[in-house]
């Protein structure tokens, strides 16, 4: 199906998901697609990037600094890289970051965020490593 032929809020969501993750990024994750995770796909698309990352409530360095520190809560190492690296794309600065892994130690414990903080070292590592790498 084209973007065309599909939902408003998935092609605003698409819009949003470009903007922060960037072209690459997207691009890699539709080349990969299959016709098993196609649905999770679109409703990734329409309900994480179209319906709250699209919502004028928050700025997308706000929502940039939320995503990181819920997601090193729940200890999603690959996703909080992604987010990091999105950081490029969204304004959220080292010490955004910083000061939402200690929300994270005082609000999902201190093992949660220790393990946030080493992945964060090593994404921002690797960023500054190869600054034309992408999302």
């Amino acid at each position: 199906m084209s973007d065309n032929e599909r939902s408003e809020r998935y092609r605003a969501g698409m819009a949003v998901r470009r903007q922060v993750l960037g072209d690459a990024h997207v691009d890699r994750a539709t080349a990969q697609m299959t016709e098993f995770d196609a649905d999770f796909q679109t409703f990734i698309t329409e309900g994480a990037w179209g319906s709250v990352w699209s919502r004028p409530g928050l700025t997308k360095r706000e929502r940039s600094i939320v995503t990181i520190a819920l997601l090193a809560a729940l200890g999603q190492d690959e996703e909080v890289a992604m987010h990091v690296r999105a950081t490029r794309n969204t304004g959220a600065t080292k010490e955004d970051i910083r000061e939402a892994l200690l929300h994270v130690a005082v609000y999902a414990g201190v093992p949660a965020a220790n393990h946030a903080f080493k992945i964060v070292k090593k994404t921002f590592a690797d960023m500054e490593a190869d600054p034309a790498s992408r999302a």
